[in-house]
């Protein structure tokens, strides 16, 4: 199991990519951290989650 923005997710061996497209995430205005680092969008394909591992998905919101 996966951990997600703190909720368990039967995730593993996904990549980022799978995940999230599994989602209605917008990849332009997210930024995903993997255990405390953040994923290059660029390797969202190559990283695969593990058991055990915490995922934070954070999305860019604006205003004014």
């Amino acid at each position: 199991m996966v951990k997600v923005n703190g909720v368990e997710a039967d995730i593993a061996g996904k990549t980022i990519s799978e995940y999230l497209a599994s989602t209605n995430y917008d990849r332009t205005r997210i930024a995903v951290e993997l255990n405390c680092s953040i994923v290059p969008k660029t390797e969202y394909d190559a990283v695969v989650l593990k058991d055990q591992d915490i995922v934070e998905v954070v999305s860019f919101v604006g205003g004014g």
